[in-house]
């Protein structure tokens, strides 16, 4: 290559110029070649969370308990409001869409009015927003203009809710999904309105059902409004390996060509999820990327490298952006934990931590939180699941939280939380006094 056909980027790496643009236009569209090869998939939605199948196995009982009550609806009747519980990956949002789907089928073929409404609460996350997302849902075409996206009193979004459900008439399911968001961020006077919006209903009827990660979420709760929306709770039990194999192997024949999975793929995508406290969205990833790294390297067999390597890939995309958006308070308490693990301890107490997190608030000159608020972040941190917090009973001592971080070895988490945030690089950056334990 000639000399003047080559220049020097500002990282001073050499960057092709004349040469790569005529071997691009000779070779054509950079897409012709990675569309003629062949596709290890024969449906790729079929392997991802959204996908609804027609049946859903190992969830049997938790179907029956969502049906016999959203029935109720089918007779014009009230159903209880309902919590459904379990950890991420557990199948309950997918199990609420699946039942409500029937019934609204059902709903329609005896012509009885049921509307269900999904309300994602982590992206949906204010009263006013809940309020006026319900409200624009139920808008017909006839009707005024959305309720705006900001501007009106908070009462005013409710009344108009109201007027627009008793107009439409029916029964509607009013799903909060990821609620605990919603009520930590935005307390509980959304729910005290909407477990009474049956007093302030004549022609409609509306129950409420919340899902949520956190089983202490309630805790959070006037009592008034604890008593009205956990009417009737479901628990989800994480899947166990054996039910995500099953799982995993009914959406690989929808999905995947039949020749393409070694026979260790799906026991070991299983496995690695179940140790995930059985996340059933975990070992669909896992499917799905190992048979795109395959894929990529034109291979005809996804085997068992392939999952490794999609473990690896989707640790870091997925933690790494939780971590970069921590608050500046979760991300010194993490530190904390990862303080006192560099010290050589394990099952971390939650003294220990906040030992650590007041020295550390006092040397960045950051506000300091009560034991009682970095309890509730440990907590947070715990759900999102950065550390592992197990309560333990200390007999007449009371209970305490062992604290053990379960990031994966590949991340540099110090970096990347530096990086987002200068001070935490000086968290890092300081020597700490520690607890001396008995």
């Amino acid at each position: 290559m000639d000399s003047d056909s080559r220049k020097t980027s500002g990282c001073g790496y050499p960057v092709v110029v004349k040469d790569a643009m005529e071997t691009i236009i000779m070779s054509g569209n950079i897409f012709d070649e990675i569309l003629t090869l062949k596709s290890l998939f024969i449906n790729k939605e079929v392997l991802r969370h959204s996908y609804l199948p027609n049946t859903m196995i190992h969830r049997e009982e938790e179907i029956e308990s969502l049906s016999f009550n959203l029935v109720e609806a089918l007779k014009g009747h009230i159903p209880s409001n309902m919590i459904l519980y379990g950890v991420t990956g557990a199948g309950k949002t997918a199990v609420t869409k699946y039942v409500c789907k029937q019934l609204q089928e059902k709903g329609e073929k005896i012509d009885r009015k049921v509307f269900p409404v999904l309300v994602n609460c982590r992206q949906i996350d204010t009263q006013y927003r809940v309020l006026s997302h319900l409200g624009n849902t139920l808008l017909e075409e006839f009707e005024a203009p959305d309720i705006p996206f900001t501007g009106w009193p908070t009462d005013r979004v409710f009344k108009e809710l109201v007027k627009r459900m008793e107009r439409r008439g029916g029964v509607y399911v009013i799903i909060l999904d990821e609620i605990d968001h919603l009520i930590k961020k935005a307390g509980d006077d959304l729910l005290y309105n909407l477990t009474n919006l049956n007093s302030e209903l004549n022609d409609a009827r509306a129950c409420v059902i919340g899902i949520s990660n956190d089983l202490k979420f309630t805790d959070y709760l006037d009592p008034r409004v604890r008593s009205r929306l956990g009417q009737q709770d479901i628990i989800f039990n994480p899947y166990n390996a054996e039910q995500l194999q099953e799982i995993l192997h009914d959406r690989a024949v929808e999905g995947i060509e039949g020749n393409a999975l070694s026979q260790d793929v799906i026991p070991l995508c299983s496995a690695l999820a179940a140790q995930e406290h059985g996340d059933a969205r975990c070992a669909l990833d896992l499917l799905r990327v190992s048979t795109e790294k395959a894929e990529k390297e034109s291979s005809e067999l996804v085997e068992k490298r392939h999952v490794r390597a999609a473990q690896a890939q989707i640790e870091c995309d997925q933690i790494t952006p939780v971590i970069r958006t921590l608050p500046t308070q979760q991300k010194i308490v993490l530190a904390a934990v990862m303080i006192n693990e560099n010290n050589g301890l394990k099952n971390i107490q939650t003294g220990e931590v906040f030992y650590i997190y007041k020295q550390a608030c006092a040397r960045v000159g950051q506000s300091l939180l009560s034991a009682r608020r970095v309890s509730g972040l440990i907590s947070n941190l715990d759900m999102l699941g950065l550390i592992t917090a197990n309560t333990v009973s200390k007999g007449r001592y009371g209970r305490s939280k062992q604290i053990n971080s379960c990031l994966p070895d590949n991340l540099d988490v110090k970096t990347i939380m530096a990086n987002s945030e200068s001070v935490i690089a000086d968290v890092f950056a300081h020597s700490y006094k520690h607890q001396s334990r008995l």
